[in-house]
C-alpha cells in the first residue's frame, strides 16, 4: 500500500499566505494524531552553521511551533552536538549559534534544548539487533520526548547524496558516540605535528586510553570506547576523526540509527521536508552555494521513507537553475541532480535499506494541499 505524502508549493495571495498554507499542511498531515495535550514535543531541526544561510527560516519554525501548541503540546527546538570541533560541538556554543541564526525564543516561541547534554555525552543505548549495530546511542532527551516532529531542510549532502528526514533523524539524533560509530570503525588519532603535549586529552579521557608516547599524546585503540570527547577537548586541533567508513555501510548506519530513534516513537512522529534553498552541501558547512533548483515547497508525512523519496523526485523533476553546480547534461527535468553532484554516492541505498527494515515505503501518493 502506498504511503501518503502531503505537499504545498510556495504560491500565495492576499487570501492565503504561505504561513497559513504551512499550518494547513501540518494539520492535514496529522499533527493532532501525533501530539496530545501536555506532550513534550521535540522539534528536531538543524540550526545551521555560522555563515550558512540556507537553513529553514525561524519564522517558518514559529508556525510549526504554534500549531503544536494549538494541539496541546509543549514544543522545544532541538538538535545534537556535532562530532567535529566547531561552533556546535557543545551546548553553550550550539545554543549561541542557534540564537545567532535567529532561533531565539522571541522569534520561534519555543526554547532550544540540545538533546545530548553539555558535551554530547548524554545518551541512551537502544537495542536494535541489526546487521551493523546491535545497539545504537541516541540523545537522551530525544528518547524522553513524548513526540518527535522532524523538520528537515532538504539539500545535497557529501556523504548521503541528499540530506532529508532520514539524515535529520539518524545522524541528527545520535550522541557524539553514536555519530563516531556511524562515521568510523577506528578510534580517533592524534596528529603529532599539532600536539603540544598539554595533557588535556589525557586528563579528560574516562578510560585511560590516552598517554604520552615520545612526548606526544597517543590513543590506545583497544581502550578507546569511541565517546569522541578528546576531539572537542583538544584546543590545538590535534585529535582527528578517521573517516574510514565505506559509503554504502555509512548509509546503512544512518538508517539503523533512524530505526533506533523511531523504535519508541510509533504513532508519535511526524516528518517535514522543506524543499527550499536546495544547496549542494549540508547546512554544517559555513557557506551555501547557489541552489540547484528553484524553491519547490514543503512536504509532510508520517512515513520517513516516502517523504524522502517524494522530495528526491520533486527535485529531480525540476530543471536545474542556471549558474548552479549541475552539469548541462543533468540540468533537464527528470535527470538525477544528486548523482550529478556526487556521482560516487548512491543515495538509493538509504531508502532501499530503510524500506527493508520496515521504516516505510518508497511508493507513495503525493497529495497537493
Amino acid at each position: 500500500m502506498k504511503s501518503k505524502v502531503y505537499f504545498i508549493d510556495l504560491k500565495s495571495s492576499y487570501k492565503e499566505n504561505f504561513l497559513s498554507k504551512l499550518g494547513k499542511l501540518i494539520q492535514t498531515a496529522g499533527i493532532a494524531d501525533v501530539v496530545k495535550p501536555r506532550d513534550l514535543a521535540a522539534v528536531k531541526l538543524h540550526f545551521g552553521e555560522r555563515g550558512n544561510t540556507a537553513f529553514i527560516r525561524p519564522v517558518f519554525i514559529r508556525k510549526i511551533v504554534d500549531t503544536i501548541i494549538a494541539a496541546g503540546g509543549i514544543p522545544f527546538l532541538t538538535d545534537t552536538n556535532t562530532l567535529y570541533a566547531d561552533q556546535r560541538c557543545s551546548t553553550p556554543t550550539h545554543i549561541t549559534t542557534a540564537i545567532h541564526n535567529g532561533f531565539a525564543f522571541s522569534v520561534a516561541n519555543a526554547p532550544v534544548v540540545i538533546a545530548d547534554g553539555l558535551k554530547g555525552k548524554s545518551d541512551t543505548a537502544v537495542e536494535i539487533n541489526q546487521k551493523n549495530f546491535k545497539q545504537v546511542y541516541i540523545a537522551a532527551d530525544i528518547l524522553e520526548a513524548d513526540a518527535l516532529i522532524s523538520v528537515a531542510h532538504f539539500k545535497g549532502h557529501e556523504l548521503c547524496g541528499f540530506g532529508g528526514t532520514i539524515k535529520n533523524i539518524g545522524m541528527g539524533c545520535a550522541s557524539r558516540k553514536g555519530k563516531l560509530a556511524q562515521h568510523s570503525t577506528l578510534s580517533p588519532k592524534v596528529k603529532r605535528k599539532k600536539c603540544v603535549a598539554c595533557g588535556d586529552c589525557i586528563e579528560r579521557c574516562s578510560q585511560g586510553a590516552i598517554a604520552f608516547v615520545e612526548e606526544k599524546a597517543f590513543i590506545y585503540p583497544e581502550k578507546c570506547i569511541g565517546c569522541g570527547e578528546c576531539i572537542i577537548t583538544c584546543a590545538h586541533d590535534a585529535v582527528k576523526i578517521q573517516w574510514n567508513q565505506s559509503g554504502p555501510v555509512f548509509l546503512e548506519n544512518i538508517v539503523e540509527y533512524t530505526l533506533g530513534v523511531l523504535k519508541q516513537k510509533k504513532g508519535k512522529a511526524l516528518f517535514m521536508n522543506f524543499i527550499t534553498d536546495v544547496s549542494p552541501a549540508c547546512d554544517c558547512v559555513p557557506f551555501n552555494d547557489t541552489p540547484v533548483v528553484a524553491d519547490i515547497g514543503v512536504v509532510a508525512s508520517k512515513d520517513p521513507v516516502a517523504i524522502d523519496q517524494a522530495s528526491v523526485d520533486l527535485v529531480n523533476q525540476a530543471p536545474a537553475l542556471p549558474g548552479s553546480c549541475i552539469h548541462a547534461e543533468s540540468a533537464l527535468p527528470g535527470k538525477d541532480k544528486f548523482m550529478d553532484i556526487y556521482p560516487n554516492v548512491d543515495w538509493r541505498i538509504q531508502l532501499d535499506y530503510a524500506q527493508q527494515l520496515g521504516l516505510g515505503n518508497r511508493k507513495y501518493t503525493l497529495e497537493k494541499i
